[in-house]
């Protein structure tokens, strides 16, 4: 007998973009919806991550200064139980600094 029963699991990491690749690991090869899946700073305040990534970056090398990087990003999704070990595996793949269910 399968577990049907629904979990949510986190992953916190250091930049937007590693948590937007996450995001689409989750929708294109976990087949999870996307209102399943939430996306927002790991800490109190707003924050585009804690390293500059992605957009962040010119192509000269220099680092935007208008998006704060003041902490890591949260990404959590409601999963079924059947899914956790898998998931995690693309999470640690991404290099998630942290990985919880509950």
């Amino acid at each position: 007998m399968s577990d049907d029963s629904i979990t949510t699991i986190r992953a916190t990491f250091e930049t937007r973009e590693a948590a937007d690749l996450a995001v689409e690991h989750l929708v294109q090869s976990h087949g999870i919806s996307r209102p399943d899946i939430f996306v927002q700073p790991a800490a109190s305040k707003n924050s585009a991550g804690s390293a500059p990534s992605g957009g962040d970056v010119r192509r000269d090398g220099d680092v935007r200064t208008d998006a704060h990087l003041g902490g890591e990003i949260e990404v959590s999704a409601d999963i079924a139980a059947s899914k956790i070990a898998a998931v995690q595996r693309s999470f640690g793949d991404l290099d998630a600094i942290r990985v919880s269910g509950r």
